[in-house]
């Protein structure tokens, strides 16, 4: 599809007026009786415990919602060393989509890198998935390979604490956050005490060689990821993603709408998470 003629709706009503409870009411009204699953991924040094903002809000508006921790990440016991490819890191992801019944789909959210790990689950499981949301998140297309992706990244960020375990002359195997890095560019606009619990449970992320190579363990295809609707929801004031990154990943891999909420800093789910559970219940109202 020509990236020329594709419409995108930005919606914004919802994602900026968030503020009252005639705004719930009405929310509530369009989802009637119906519960969706939402399902969490988070992003890089990250946790389940991220989410506990957005957890909190879609579970009091009747919702169910599931928040994984990847290995290595949040209280996963595994330690970064023991895994040796990208496929290891997102396992624990792929096993609740197997052992999801066959009639259920769910909502797959992605966050940063976790953009990553949820389009291989589309990749492997598109029958299961309802819809994919994106937040400010890594995004790959059939045409637009992980490695394109991370090699940008890469470009960008900066003031990480990278780990060397193959020698200092080898590539880096690791990297982890530090605490003036994430307090500048990735909490800048969220609360103080969110921050502090961050600097407190972050983990180190493997860099996996496959993301920096077109192998077939991160590649998607038209056939099953394309059969999956996606939305993007765009952060104005992301330091890492910049909002210029995240445009080029939708004009380079077209979604079905794009949400934007322009005050959110790239840990939305702290600096903007009543603006995000909005998007996320009025992504569900429309394609779910």
């Amino acid at each position: 599809m020509n990236t020329i003629d594709v419409f995108i709706v930005v919606s914004k009503s919802l994602c900026n007026k968030w503020t009252s409870d005639e705004t719930a009411i009405k929310m509530a009204e369009q989802l009637g009786d119906k519960q969706q699953h939402f399902v969490l991924v988070h992003g890089a040094c990250h946790g389940a415990w991220c989410w506990y903002k957005v957890m909190t809000k879609l579970r009091s508006d009747g919702h169910r919602v599931t928040a994984l921790d990847m290995a290595a990440a949040g209280a996963n016991p595994k330690r970064v060393e023991e895994l040796t490819s990208i496929s290891d890191y997102y396992q624990p992801l792929m096993e609740f989509m197997m052992a999801l019944a066959t009639d259920e789909k769910v909502v797959l959210v992605g966050h940063s890198m976790g953009g990553i790990c949820i389009s291989l689950a589309m990749e492997k499981f598109p029958e299961k998935i309802a819809l994919a949301v994106f937040a400010t998140a890594f995004m790959p297309g059939p045409d637009f390979p992980v490695s394109t992706v991370v090699d940008e990244v890469n470009r960008e960020i900066h003031s990480t604490r990278d780990t060397f375990a193959n020698g200092d002359d080898k590539p880096p195997t690791s990297l982890l956050f530090g605490p003036k890095y994430m307090a500048s560019q990735l909490y800048q606009l969220s609360p103080p005490e969110d921050l502090s619990l961050a600097t407190l449970l972050v983990r180190p992320v493997g860099l996996f060689a496959e993301l920096y190579s077109s192998t077939e363990l991160v590649a998607v295809s038209k056939e099953k990821y394309g059969l999956v609707r996606r939305a993007y929801v765009v952060c104005g004031r992301d330091n890492v993603l910049k909002q210029g990154f995240q445009e080029w990943m939708i004009e380079n891999s077209p979604t079905d709408e794009v949400e934007v909420i322009s005050s959110a800093d790239h840990m939305v789910m702290f600096s903007k998470a009543q603006e995000l559970c909005a998007c996320l219940l009025d992504l569900a109202v429309k394609y779910c």
